[in-house]
């Protein structure tokens, strides 16, 4: 019996066009059985072997850049999926393969729960880019309906399969002791924010990147938020005419009380030599962990073109005799995880809790979207106050009873009461 994973992808720009598809191009070509040892599944490769993967579609906002990735798409397979385009591309998709297996979200950040619900209600499994969502309710409605349609919905969350974060969970957390305090940082190049995405004014630095970070921490220590407080600056890029954040800072603060300040731009200049400047530290009670993933070692100069790094971890070709290249790292394994459990559950009986543990599930993405989502309220008060020159005095607290808003400055603006609750239902 023929066994073929259908998939389709909705969201065709930075990381849609370039890992999305060319990871399931080597999928289409190769099958998934390779890319198993990298993530700990190998003892499925031959359960897998006979497995094929099908990108029958994909879906973008413009007919031009749908065409365009349907070829380039071509260029790696020799196959050309049938190309969509539109506000809601995904319905005609969802319409036209009533067999579809998997849709790829790629969309923007505030472009993800509509396709994802969609799909789970025609019955499809999802895998989304990070975050699932910017909303802990709709975060609630992805779960509900998951579980209602019995389908995996697995969230990119890569930074977990970093070989550096790896280490970190399986054996340096344990050296360092329990956790103080840490810090975070992402920054991203002017360029995403001011050319690349259209759409920053519609999120912030935080809310896009800061959740690779978040759901770190969260996988190192299975630790709830109790509480955060956040703001953010706008001065670069109100000088291009955009209304947005040029920078946020996270201060989270768990149960097992640790306390994470989170750091994220997208104005860093493109001079940098880096792609992107990151990293994080945590300091536990018998010892430190240090993890520079911008600048690794590695480093290289050329008439021209300036000093440079690269990480070679992420993504990277690797020669084949054919001519072509396999394309491999951590970026492809937070895939590799999902497309294995989606194959568990299709072809092997498995349940969705049997499952669970081998991706970064709706369920872990629920902190992080309520990290996001308290944060955003935080920050746009702290702004506006810190604009009037009261300060910065907002914060957030996560408990039994949800999420609750804590503005001293509530009174003055004629509101009753310091507490404001923006959720109802423990985390």
């Amino acid at each position: 019996m023929s066994q073929t994973i259908q998939i389709a992808l909705v969201g065709a720009g930075m990381f849609g066009g370039d890992v999305h598809a060319r990871a399931y191009a080597d999928l289409q070509r190769f099958g998934i059985a390779g890319q198993l040892a990298r993530v700990g599944l190998d003892m499925w490769n031959r359960d897998f072997a006979d497995i094929r993967f099908d990108l029958v579609a994909v879906a973008t906002r413009s007919e031009a850049s749908a065409k365009k990735a349907a070829a380039n798409f071509k260029d790696l397979t020799g196959h050309e999926p049938r190309a969509y385009h539109g506000d809601e591309p995904w319905t005609d998709i969802l319409r036209d393969f009533p067999d579809l297996d998997v849709l790829a979200v790629a969309t923007p950040d505030h472009l993800h729960t509509q396709p994802i619900l969609a799909a789970l209600d025609k019955g499809v499994h999802v895998i989304t880019e990070k975050p699932m969502c910017l909303s802990i309710h709709e975060a609630d409605e992805i779960i509900d309906l998951a579980k209602r349609r019995n389908r995996v919905v697995a969230v990119d969350m890569h930074k977990r399969y970093d070989p550096d974060h790896l280490r970190i969970k399986n054996d340096i957390q344990n050296r360092i002791g329990a956790p103080l305090y840490g810090t975070a940082y992402l920054e991203e190049p002017l360029e995403v924010s001011t050319s690349t995405f259209k759409w920053v004014e519609s999120s912030d630095p935080f809310s896009y990147v800061g959740p690779h970070w978040t759901d770190l921490i969260h996988s190192y220590y299975q630790s709830k938020p109790v509480s955060l407080t956040a703001i953010g600056q706008k001065k670069r890029l109100v000088r291009d005419g955009i209304n947005a954040y040029d920078a946020v800072q996270v201060r989270v603060d768990y149960e097992n009380g640790m306390s994470i300040n989170y750091h994220n731009n997208w104005i860093t200049p493109a001079d940098f030599e880096g792609p992107v400047n990151q990293g994080h530290e945590i300091v536990g009670a018998d010892g430190k962990v240090e993890s520079d993933q911008q600048y690794r070692g590695f480093r290289f100069w050329n008439n021209g073109g300036g000093s440079r790094t690269s990480n070679n971890h992420f993504t990277r070709d690797v020669a084949r005799p054919d001519g072509t290249r396999g394309y491999l790292g951590y970026g492809v394994d937070s895939l590799t995880v999902g497309l294995a459990a989606i194959c568990r559950m299709k072809y092997h009986g498995a349940s969705r809790d049997d499952v669970a543990s081998l991706y970064p599930t709706a369920e872990e993405a629920r902190i992080t979207t309520a990290i996001v989502h308290a944060a955003a309220e935080v920050r746009d008060l702290n702004f506006k106050y810190t604009q009037e020159g009261k300060g910065a005095p907002v914060t957030a607290r996560f408990g039994a009873d949800g999420i609750t808003i804590v503005d001293p400055m509530r009174a003055s603006e004629g509101v009753e009461g310091v507490f404001k609750k923006v959720y109802d239902r423990p985390l």
